[in-house]
């Protein structure tokens, strides 16, 4: 196994097909970890999160020039003000991250990994400091125990839950595995909106749309909340824009909106890809929240992800006691830490699962 250190953001572009082959049968089958996805990451470096970092990926390659593995990653202080080697992605908008590998190469990738970012010609870090890792990722147990073997620490936390619904063949099977209250209220906000006196529709955004003017609505749409008009700085609006686009022109955007006669009252940003509905972001007009119009929109698009068959409704990292009211079950991210200097006391963590197997994998791949 050959590694190869790449400094030019050329490199999404002049590696994308082999690196996009390798993450159709790589161990975590996310959008977030395309090349696409990854260079308009990088362009902005997350909408601004990081103003200082140094990009450093990883190949590997078989002896025949098969690419193996990408390790995406760069190098910058983190959040604890280490040097830290990080996934591109990291930390806020990209809500899964992995290794590009697939499953029968992780253990040697992360052994050749950790030994190849030992070499004089990559920055002095003190940590290799990963976010996001889904909970089903086998890169997890095999960073742990390629860094037992180099004597270093490896400790893991776990970040957010990620609620998910598996989704049933029909709209009344799914109501039929909530709870008789949540139930009820789905039905209640959805007979309320179509009994309303206003005109309520939505649609998603397609070809017959212009994708640019739709994509600043959606965003002058989220600035009405004063939270996100805060997060939205102009880098940040800069990145959404651009990881809008490069969705759609992969095929997986999914953006809808809920319109009350002709105003645009409510939308969701989301990425149909690999047989399930990614739920990004979303946005509501104030004006409009005694209508439950978020509610509305969402029960829509849930009911569209059934009719179209796609197996799973991912609402990806957060709290938010509405996912679970619609019946997601909580799945967790988790950040790994592999440190050749610090002790697991001094990280503040517990030790990472050494041996940890998964029986079934979190993302399927596309039927």
């Amino acid at each position: 196994m050959k590694l190869e250190l790449h400094r030019d953001p050329t490199v999404f572009e002049k590696l994308k097909l082999e690196w996009n082959a390798l993450a159709e049968k790589g161990v975590t089958r996310v959008p977030f970890v395309w090349a696409e996805y990854q260079s308009a990451w990088w362009k902005y470096c997350g909408g601004g999160e990081w103003s200082q970092a140094e990009l450093l990926v990883v190949t590997a390659r078989a002896t025949d020039s098969t690419l193996l593995g990408v390790a995406p990653l760069f190098f910058a202080k983190n959040l604890d003000g280490r040097p830290a080697l990080l996934f591109v992605g990291s930390i806020e908008i990209s809500d899964y991250l992995d290794l590009v590998v697939a499953r029968e190469q992780m253990d040697a990738f992360c052994a050749a990994l950790l030994d190849r970012l030992t070499e004089p010609d990559v920055p002095d870090w003190e940590v290799l400091d990963l976010y996001n890792l889904p909970e089903s990722s086998p890169t997890r147990s095999a960073l742990a125990r390629a860094a037992r073997k180099c004597g270093w620490q490896a400790v893991e936390q776990v970040l957010q839950p990620v609620p998910v619904i598996a989704l049933p063949d029909s709209w009344e099977a799914y109501l039929a595995t909530l709870d008789k209250k949540e139930r009820q209220e789905i039905r209640r906000k959805l007979r309320r909106a179509s009994g309303n006196d206003e005109t309520m529709t939505w649609y998603r955004v397609g070809p017959e749309h212009d994708l640019a003017a739709e994509a600043e609505a959606f965003l002058k749409l989220m600035a009405l909340n004063d939270g996100k008009a805060r997060f939205l700085t102009p880098l940040m609006h800069a990145q959404f824009t651009e990881t809008i686009r490069v969705m759609h022109e992969k095929d997986w955007l999914l953006l809808a909106f809920l319109k009350i006669n002709d105003e645009r009252a409510a939308a969701y940003l989301c990425f149909d890809f690999g047989n399930r509905l990614w739920v990004y972001n979303s946005a509501i007009d104030p004006r409009f929240s005694s209508l439950s119009v978020g509610w509305v929109l969402l029960a829509h698009l849930l009911q569209w992800a059934i009719e179209n068959r796609r197996a799973a409704f991912d609402f990806m990292r957060g709290p938010e006691d509405y996912k679970l009211r619609f019946g997601g079950v909580p799945g967790k991210i988790y950040r790994v830490q592999i440190s050749r200097r610090l002790t697991v006391e001094e990280l503040g963590g517990e030790p990472a699962c050494l041996m940890n197997e998964f029986e079934t994998d979190f993302f399927p791949p596309a039927e």
